[in-house]
């Protein structure tokens, strides 16, 4: 019974290799979460092998997926049934599969938060309820809400305040930094702690967001992730943290006025969309600073 309902699920595709995978990954793109760096280190740190799965029509590979049995690899639902809940965190993140523009694709594996880019290309795929919550470009914002911005980094910078990038520090330090701040603004512990450095380290060459300090002590921190594809820019929100001691300087408004705008800045330069996702659409300060998009399930 188990080969079979393989068998269906995987009608229309072919088991191929992590190289493989890479390849049609950087052709036609995808998102933090199935970035070919992303899904080899957490699934070995989490020692459950992704199997990759590839679409071929006419002899040319239109797409490609990383599963776990009927799930896509990473997926939550498996760490929990495998007593893995919260080995790692990746948020509620966007999920842009390495499919061709142009295909018709059907993916029977379980996924949740596949992007709305899938809407044509993804024929079993269906709108869900929930929304995911992308970054407004800077023009999207009031002429008031940008003198606010400007006006709350200088009494920041006045007060002698500095940002600093996560590059400036090693994964271990830029741990040690978020899992601090985490623990003060909510009072308990960050998913992932226990691994916290050593995932900073696996996925090192994506990983960005930058931490606030005032006079030399840290008061708000971002963890995100960065994936460079040929058609745009995918980052990931993961979460932050904040000194709530430091709440008169706005130090996480602060510190998300300067990601994003730096990530515009980028992104535009390259000639890219950028999709900055700040994970579900569920809390007030991600209607500040984002729009909600729709997104879809299988």
């Amino acid at each position: 019974m188990l080969n079979w309902l393989r068998a269906f699920r995987e009608r229309g595709w072919q088991e191929i290799d992590a190289a493989l995978y890479a390849q049609i990954w950087r052709r036609f793109g995808g998102s933090v979460a199935t970035h070919p760096l992303v899904i080899e280190q957490l699934a070995d740190l989490a020692e459950i092998p992704a199997r990759y799965l590839g679409w071929r029509i006419n002899d040319d590979w239109q797409a490609a997926i990383p599963t776990w049995g009927r799930y896509l690899a990473l997926d939550k639902r498996v760490l929990k049934q495998r007593g893995k809940k919260g080995l790692f965190d990746l948020g509620n993140a966007e999920i842009i599969l390495p499919v061709a523009p142009e295909a018709r694709i059907a993916l029977r594996h379980h996924a949740r938060y596949l992007s709305e880019l899938h809407t044509s290309n993804i024929v079993t795929a269906k709108a869900q309820r929930e929304q995911l919550a992308l970054s407004r470009a800077p023009e999207d914002f009031s002429s008031k809400f940008r003198y606010n911005q400007r006006r709350e980094r200088r009494l920041a910078e006045a007060a002698g305040g500095e940002i600093r990038p996560a590059s400036d520090f090693s994964p271990a330090e830029f741990a040690a930094l978020y899992l601090e701040l985490f623990q003060r603004r909510w009072g308990f512990a960050a998913t992932g702690k226990a691994h916290m450095a050593e995932v900073f380290s696996r996925l090192s060459p994506l990983l960005t967001g930058a931490a606030l300090f005032i006079n030399g002590s840290p008061v708000a921190v971002q963890v995100l992730y960065r994936a460079e594809s040929p058609e745009w820019i995918s980052i990931e929100y993961i979460n932050g943290g904040v000194d709530p001691e430091s709440r008169d300087f706005s130090p996480g408004s602060v510190l998300s006025c300067a990601n994003t705008q730096m990530a515009w800045e980028a992104a535009r330069a390259l000639g890219k969309p950028l999709r900055y996702s700040f994970g579900r659409a569920d809390r007030d300060y991600k209607r500040v600073w984002c729009h909600p998009h729709p997104v879809l399930r299988v």
